[in-house]
């Protein structure tokens, strides 16, 4: 955690836990990281430690007493390309084929970075803290939070739009110059593993896009993404007849089988450039294309 956190707890808190208290206000906090917290006497009223159970009256401020973080379990695997680095964050790039998060069996970021890069302190352990995620077949630039604070931080400018995320995505068809999609989004009904646009609800999904380059059978697209949705993208512009190349869910027998997807081997979205406004400073990097994006795009260009 670094230095001691003071904690100010509202008003409208009154009557609750301090265990739940911490859970919802430390970014990342397990019931266990809480309990560990709290039994070893690191939360404190004053100079007085609090209990497990004690009920809050409003008002106070806690005290988490800083501490030397747990390490995170050290995995092999290769070297992860650092963007942009600062105090707080780690801009990093994330290959295609690589989950963000652990996962059984698999290597994630997050594993590769806690034990590549010193620094980090969250929820107690020395591990990177996640506010955002791509789909294990987009590749591009994901951001991470050094310590609690940060977390908190780069989830907040994630909820009040202070984060610019551009893709670049190749869709087949012949797209309108630019564009904007404000849609509903929601699970669909029919496939529980898939979203859709075509259902009533109050949940949102919007983006913008200008087209880059028009090919014979497909286009390049720079997409703002203004909503952060699962599948977002890629079921977005499926529903509206633009399917993206390769997207072997949403995007349907040509999308899969197209020459160009041959080329990829998944699907052509990748998180090209990433800034993220903090209140102290805002951060900024930039995700070159890989190979394999590269071979489409070529692919392509040899078709017009």
């Amino acid at each position: 955690m670094g230095g001691d956190q003071h904690l100010a707890v509202p008003r409208d808190a009154r009557g609750r836990t301090v265990d739940d208290f911490l859970r919802r206000t430390l970014p990342a906090a397990t019931a266990e990281h809480v309990a560990e917290l709290l039994k070893a006497g690191r939360v404190s009223l004053g100079e007085k430690p609090v209990r497990s159970g004690r009920k809050l009256w409003g008002g106070e401020t806690l005290t988490v007493k800083g501490a030397s973080p747990r390490p995170a379990p050290r995995v092999a695997g290769p070297e992860v390309r650092v963007l942009a680095e600062t105090a707080a964050l780690v801009i990093a790039e994330k290959p295609a084929g690589q989950v963000v998060e652990p996962e059984p069996g698999q290597v994630s970021l997050v594993e590769l970075l806690a034990s590549q890069r010193p620094g980090f302190d969250v929820a107690g352990r020395a591990s990177p803290g996640v506010a955002h995620r791509l789909d294990k077949q987009t590749s591009g630039a994901v951001a991470f939070a050094r310590t609690d604070p940060a977390l908190a931080a780069l989830r907040l400018a994630f909820d009040e739009g202070r984060v610019d995320k551009r893709y670049l995505v190749i869709v087949l068809g012949t797209p309108p110059a630019e564009g904007r999609f404000d849609t509903p989004y929601a699970r669909n009904p029919e496939n529980t593993r898939l979203y859709t646009t075509r259902v009533p609800s109050a949940r949102r999904a919007s983006l913008a896009w200008r087209k880059v380059e028009q090919f014979k059978e497909a286009a390049l697209l720079e997409i703002t993404l203004e909503t952060g949705r699962t599948h977002q993208v890629r079921c977005q512009f499926a529903e509206a007849g633009f399917p993206v190349l390769g997207d072997a869910l949403y995007g349907g027998r040509e999308a899969r089988e197209h020459p160009a997807a041959q080329a990829l081997g998944r699907h052509a979205l990748h998180a090209a450039r990433l800034t993220v406004a903090l209140p102290e400073e805002s951060v900024s990097a930039e995700s070159p294309l890989s190979a394999d994006f590269l071979s489409a795009l070529g692919a392509l260009r040899g078709k017009a």
